[in-house]
């Protein structure tokens, strides 16, 4: 076992090490947000034109749209003030074919406004003009709430003619060829702006949300006047960070493992996403896996036998890492599926590999989060900061192991954390619902404006 452990050294990172890494993130989300140094910034700290996190007082009818991988789901949300509570009245899943995903992006606008009718007309909802949030999990650059320009296609996706376009257009241009229904607004929404929108309705003090699932993410309310590339000193804006480009200029070099490296240059995006690449769903078990094979490889495993499943790319999933470390049963019987003879110390050795992986995700995870929970504190000059984050992914769900490292990393921060209830969903309709908020608000003060200049006019 003394041998194993020297193995997983590397991925043991010390106190002072996180503190490194949390203010070499500090220093990168600054760039991120300069005007004239977020284009070679990392961490691209992108501005989602929401304004504001819930009061509490919205309220009515909202549609979601959520449109991220081979499927589209489509959502209708009643937000209730007086109940304080969102409820999903229904939803539908929308399959997207393989010949329009490599099609024409109107045929895609086409297809997904004639699900949107359907569903619609089951809902009874036709006769109504209603608000929309989208939920487009595809890097875009945000002009504005409704205005959102395609960089790439990712996923499998590659219609023709959006990549450079607004989308939004693109999707209202389809209602409108239609014409048999109308929407009111659309407000674009990130995944991660949901979660921590679907988790401020019921709690108000909520202000970051992150993500930790098959990437991860995180996003915060920032001071206006610190966002640089978006005109206006008042207020907040959520900053979308894309954190998991963090050390994507080699600024974490020195905590890489050699394992770390192989999994990045066998991915699909070398060089890319390294930070996300250390944490999220998508990667830990192939990492796991590889240690496995090396530590099988010094005969301290298996009695040095490699199986032909251990010996494939990706056969050992991240699930296993959560089922192994509930327990040496699950170890067994994962062990035996992966066609290995194993005995009892062997098992014992694969927990201890599983646990310092997922640990190593969530005190990495718990650094960076803590970068952005003072960042706040800071920002507003307060001796003590009192913040809920909104949470969602599967990793999270099953490693909650965060909060202990967050106590000795933010000692001037009390933080909660509270799951979020589909963020891509509900949150997205909570974003609608506050940008209409701020809407009317904007009127209705424009308007008492008015009538002051009016009586001001009759007094002189």
């Amino acid at each position: 076992l003394k041998c194993v452990k020297q193995h997983l050294i590397p991925f043991r990172l010390s106190l002072e090490k996180l503190k490194v890494v949390s203010t070499r993130l500090r220093k990168d989300m600054i760039r991120g947000l300069g005007k004239h140094t977020h284009h070679r910034a990392a961490v691209k700290m992108l501005p989602t034109f929401v304004r504001a996190t819930p009061d509490g007082t919205e309220k009515g009818d909202f549609l979601a749209l959520d449109l991220g991988g081979t499927n589209f789901r489509v959502l209708h949300v009643r937000v209730m003030e007086e109940e304080q509570k969102m409820v999903k009245m229904d939803s539908q899943l929308c399959a997207i074919p393989q010949e329009i995903m490599l099609g024409t992006g109107e045929q895609l606008f086409d297809h997904i406004a004639a699900c949107l009718s359907e569903f619609l007309d089951s809902q009874n909802l036709k006769g109504q003009t209603l608000p929309m949030g989208f939920t487009f999990s595809f890097p875009c650059e945000q002009k504005e709430i409704d205005k959102s320009i395609l960089i790439r296609w990712t996923k499998g996706f590659n219609c023709s003619g959006v990549e450079g376009e607004d989308v939004v257009k693109l999707l209202k241009e389809a209602i409108h060829r239609r014409g048999d229904y109308d929407i009111s607004s659309v407000a674009m929404v990130n995944d991660t702006v949901g979660t921590m929108m679907s988790c401020g309705y019921r709690d108000q003090t909520c202000e970051i949300g992150m993500i930790i699932g098959t990437g991860t993410n995180a996003c915060y309310m920032e001071e206006m006047k610190n966002v640089k590339r978006v005109e206006g000193e008042d207020g907040q804006m959520c900053i979308n960070t894309e954190w998991g480009g963090f050390g994507d200029d080699g600024s974490l070099e020195d905590i890489l493992t050699e394992f770390d490296k192989v999994v990045d240059r066998t991915s699909i995006n070398p060089g890319v996403h390294t930070f996300e690449k250390m944490i999220s769903g998508m990667y830990l078990g192939e990492i796991v896996r590889l240690v496995l094979m090396k530590l099988t490889e010094k005969k301290l495993l298996f009695k040095g036998e490699v199986s032909e499943a251990l010996r494939t790319k990706e056969t050992f999933e991240t699930k296993f890492i959560s089922m192994i470390e509930d327990g040496l049963e699950n170890a067994k019987k994962i062990l035996t599926e992966l066609g290995l003879t194993w005995d009892l110390v062997d098992a014992r050795v694969v927990r201890l590999v599983c646990e310092t992986i997922s640990s190593r995700s969530a005190r990495l995870c718990a650094a960076a989060l803590a970068t952005i929970v003072d960042r706040i504190r800071v920002n507003r000059g307060l001796p003590h900061l009192k913040t809920t984050v909104g949470v969602d992914g599967t990793v999270y769900k099953k490693h909650p192991k965060m909060q202990p490292s967050m106590h000795f990393l933010t000692p001037d921060c009390k933080i909660k954390f509270l799951v979020s209830e589909d963020g891509s969903g509900k949150g997205a309709a909570m974003v609608t619902a506050v940008a209409q908020r701020l809407a009317l608000q904007s009127r209705l003060l424009e308007e008492s404006d008015g009538e002051e200049d009016e009586e001001e006019k009759v007094r002189s």
